[in-house]
């Protein structure tokens, strides 16, 4: 009589490298703020910072989540008055509350 045993091997999330996501996205929500800091002069820049901020995104969370992510990002710094949305930090919500709930 055999038994067989089956092991999961999981990958498990690094405590530095989530609090690190946190921090950067904390810093990159800070800068897509910034038109509310500088009037005028920053929602010009909006435009450049859109594409950059969807770009971020997804690199610094794969799969499904970075894209939605990159996308709502894009548009939330291209429309007027959205720039106060902390997309990256709640990106970063998404994600490490949807892992604490996988396991």
């Amino acid at each position: 009589m055999s038994q067989e045993i089956q092991v999961e091997v999981r990958q498990s999330v690094k405590p530095q490298a989530t609090i690190a996501k946190l921090i950067l996205g904390l810093i990159f929500d800070f800068i897509g703020m910034l038109s509310y800091i500088i009037p005028g002069i920053a929602e010009s820049l909006d435009v450049i910072w859109a594409p950059i901020s969807g770009m971020l995104l997804v690199a610094m969370y794969k799969g499904t989540t970075g894209k939605v992510a990159g996308v709502i990002g894009t548009l939330e710094e291209l429309i007027p008055f959205t720039d106060i949305i902390p997309t990256f930090t709640i990106t970063w919500l998404y994600e490490y509350f949807q892992d604490k709930k996988n396991k």
